[in-house]
């Protein structure tokens, strides 16, 4: 059943819309009832980790649903919303999204949990906030209406934005004015390639949508032709693609457009740093698979050799200064730009390898260095400092917690046997096969985070016990302890047995590079280097 079957009605299901919009029709409610009578703010607690619990088994049940052997999307609802102006509500899923929907919903409980006595004040505000967070987050996932995708994409700013400016450090103004100013440029400009892509379907077809499947042949987004003649199609699917790229790479973030990420998550609460690097960010680098590349293959092309120059810089760039931070939680933030240059290298190797890595590697970063946030967070309720020279020996005062940051590091790292491993592998593998010379630089990335990563783990946690403040400290509660177990689980459960979720990946991926492959004309001289023209072609990989 291809796709334009399924948003045509043949099979109409809700569990996406519930699971979407379960964590705000909670909060609204709690909400709501909290100003007529005035809820503890305990009954606000459990009664969010409920949402978000359910969230996760409805999302398990989304898992149990998907049938990795069928072709396009499944669990398709589509609605007319706005008709005049076809603006329609449609949502469905792959496995890409199937992946990332279930990381977070995976994130929310937990970050729940490890902020439970954290945040002290308005913390009724802040649940709302959180709630609300994820079902812009999952939206954006499930959306395949463009105009859909934009609100909920544009919808995630608001509580992040609130998160870091409320809850955040001494400097969160600056911090969460900065992110917000740079997401909404680069969202402006999205809207604008977004509007141009549905004048150019009225022109060519006679219908306006912004739908990215149609649901009726040739009425999708995805359908639209840009003409090849001449100047017209450089021009029009350059523009297109930069306008998308731009916002994404603001998003993920890519070097040079990275500089809000270590502010925000500086400034940022333990919960908000923990979200935005374990999912928010992956926005970006899901935008480029499920819009850019498919939608303007030609541009991305051409535009490859570039943007792997970009994620090299990153890759490299994000060591080296993480390498000097004093300050942990600035140090993890930096190895963010660098893992997620990782990633981005992946998507443009244009292989299934490396995009199947590249989409793992996703899962893998929001784990493992979501991890390292809360556990970042978890020592600084105790001495309200991040600087490393403020520890050492910490492993004799808190041996629990110095176990459990040396496995998030290790996942970090790519040991093998843990997840970091399987999706660096595969990124570095299809570099390998289609780029070389990017895949080698690349591969000192991995030799730098070891050595940065490692080198905190010797200040913090070994050496002499000589700060007083250190030798008291408490262990982690057994909550704290419930969290960081939490965490480790799905980081063995990956490394060791990856094809649990690599196998959803398989179909989604070959898709995606035939589609591509179908939409790129034969200008064969005017592609940018050979290798990236063969990892389109279909008939290389039978």
């Amino acid at each position: 059943m291809n796709p334009v079957e399924l948003l045509a009605g043949a099979y109409q299901d809700h569990l996406l819309t519930l699971i979407t919009f379960l964590p705000f029709g909670v909060a609204l409610a709690l909400a709501l009832v909290d100003s007529a009578v005035g809820l503890p703010e305990l009954v606000w607690k459990w009664t969010a980790l409920a949402a978000s619990l359910v969230g996760l088994a409805l999302t398990f049940v989304l898992w149990q649903r998907f049938d990795p052997a069928v072709s396009g999307l499944q669990l398709v609802e589509h609605v007319p919303w706005i008709p005049d102006y076809g603006i329609h509500y449609s949502m469905g899923i792959d496995g890409i999204a199937l992946l990332l929907a279930l990381l977070t919903s995976f994130l929310l409980p937990v970050v729940l949990v490890a902020s439970w006595s954290d945040i002290s004040k308005r913390v009724r505000a802040y649940l709302f906030f959180m709630l609300s967070l994820q079902t812009g987050m999952l939206g954006a996932f499930f959306a395949l209406d463009l105009f859909l995708f934009y609100v909920f994409w544009e919808t995630m700013l608001i509580p992040m934005y609130f998160v870091i400016g409320i809850w955040g450090g001494p400097r969160r103004i600056y911090a969460t004015v900065k992110f917000f100013i740079y997401t909404m440029v680069g969202s402006l400009l999205m809207l604008v390639g977004i509007l141009v892509l549905a004048w150019m379907h009225q022109q060519q077809f006679g219908s306006l949508t912004f739908e990215y499947y149609g649901t009726s042949p040739a009425t999708g987004i995805l359908d639209l032709a840009i003409p090849t003649d001449g100047g017209v199609w450089w021009q029009r699917q350059g523009f297109l693609f930069g306008v998308f790229a731009l916002a994404f790479a603001i998003k993920i973030p890519m070097f040079p457009f990275h500089t809000w990420l270590p502010d925000a998550h500086v400034e940022a609460p333990t919960p908000g740093s923990a979200v935005l690097a374990g999912v928010l960010l992956k926005l970006g680098t899901f935008g480029f698979v499920r819009y850019a590349l498919p939608l303007f293959p030609q541009a991305a092309l051409t535009w490859a050799p570039w943007i792997i120059g970009l994620a090299l810089v990153g890759i490299v760039y994000g060591a080296l200064v993480a390498m000097v931070q004093s300050d942990v939680k600035k140090l993890v933030a930096y190895s963010s730009v660098s893992h997620m240059g990782f990633i981005v290298l992946g998507l443009f190797a244009l292989n299934p390898q490396g995009i199947s890595g590249a989409v793992l590697q996703m899962v893998n970063h929001g784990v493992s260095t979501g991890a390292l946030f809360i556990l970042v967070g978890m020592i600084y309720e105790r001495r309200h400092v991040r600087e490393l020279d403020a520890f050492g020996g910490l492993a004799r005062s808190m041996p629990v917690y110095a176990a459990f940051f040396a496995i998030a590091t290790m996942s970090s790292i790519g040991l093998p046997g843990l997840n970091g491993f399987v999706g660096e592998f595969l990124i570095l593998l299809g570099a390998f096969e289609s780029l070389r010379w990017p895949a080698v630089i690349a591969t000192s990335g991995v030799i730098l985070s070891a050595v940065y990563m490692l080198w905190a783990v010797r200040r913090m946690f070994y050496g002499p016990l000589a700060n007083e403040a250190n030798k008291g400290l408490d262990d982690l509660s057994w909550r704290e302890r419930l969290v960081a177990v939490t965490l480790v689980i799905p980081m063995v459960w990956i490394g060791v047995h990856p094809s649990t979720f690599t196998n959803p990946l398989d179909r989604a991926v070959t898709e995606l590079i035939e589609t591509m492959a179908r939409r790129v004309p034969d200008v064969s001289a005017a592609l940018p280097v050979a290798a990236p023209r063969a990892a389109l072609d279909p008939e290389a990989h039978e």
